[in-house]
């Protein structure tokens, strides 16, 4: 099912409504009137039920993928993508690649977040920090799942100084080089998904830290935006 279908479906109440309300124009005129006013506000305020592109988006993208753990796809299916983008994004909020906002930042796609979170595995008692991608689309699945969450910028995020204060880092985009700042705020053991370019091509990622050091290691290929302040320092060529 495309996204378009799912962001213009009505809801069946929501027309059931509205028939009833021009069924009122007879009766009571004034009374009818009043009725009729307020519920075609309500009704117009409500906005269309994209619910069915969520699920669309479940089955389509997730499942086919590999993501099936309960935990994320109840969290994919309670947050609507489209709260989080312009009105003119909104009817490509469920495509499956990433919308870009500009200088915004990006709506990373549907299946980065399903692997982010599945690979993340939180735990009621972690405490999680976010690094946004320009929206707070992934903050907003993470926060049920864990006791305690922080967000912060991409460029905050690459001049952080750390001291092990976090269980959970999760990247909302592709970093070139992880900062050593941004390391340390993991604790002794904690864990950071992230995606990662490594030789040009974009990647799910993950890393634990030991004795002070955090190693990333590859996952799978997948296709994420690039953040721009953990860019790696262009080197030296010689022709």
């Amino acid at each position: 099912m495309s996204a378009g279908h799912g962001a213009n479906a009505l809801e069946p109440g929501a027309r059931t409504a509205k028939e009833g309300v021009d069924g009122l124009c007879c009766t009571h005129n004034t009374v009818a009137h009043d009725t009729m006013s307020t519920m075609t506000m309500t009704l117009a305020s409500s906005g269309p039920d994209t619910s069915i592109a969520r699920r669309a988006m479940i089955d389509s993208q997730l499942r086919t993928s590999g993501v099936n753990e309960e935990y994320v796809l109840a969290r994919m299916m309670a947050v609507p993508r489209e709260a989080f983008l312009p009105g003119d994004k909104a009817p490509v909020a469920y495509i499956d690649r990433a919308v870009m906002l500009g200088e915004q930042g990006h709506l990373a796609a549907p299946l980065f977040y399903g692997k982010l979170l599945l690979e993340a595995a939180p735990l009621p008692g972690t405490r999680a920090l976010v690094v946004s991608g320009g929206t707070a689309y992934l903050a907003a699945l993470l926060r049920p799942l864990v006791a305690d969450l922080t967000e912060i910028t991409a460029a905050e995020a690459a001049a952080l100084t750390g001291a092990g204060e976090y269980d959970l880092i999760v990247i909302d985009g592709a970093i070139e080089q992880l900062p050593e700042g941004l390391a340390a705020a993991l604790a002794d053991g904690g864990r950071i998904v992230t995606g990662l370019v490594l030789r040009q091509v974009t990647r799910l990622a993950s890393g634990r830290r030991i004795a002070g050091q955090v190693n990333l290691q590859p996952i799978e290929d997948l296709g994420i935006p690039v953040l721009v302040p953990f860019a790696a320092p262009k080197r030296w060529t010689f022709a």
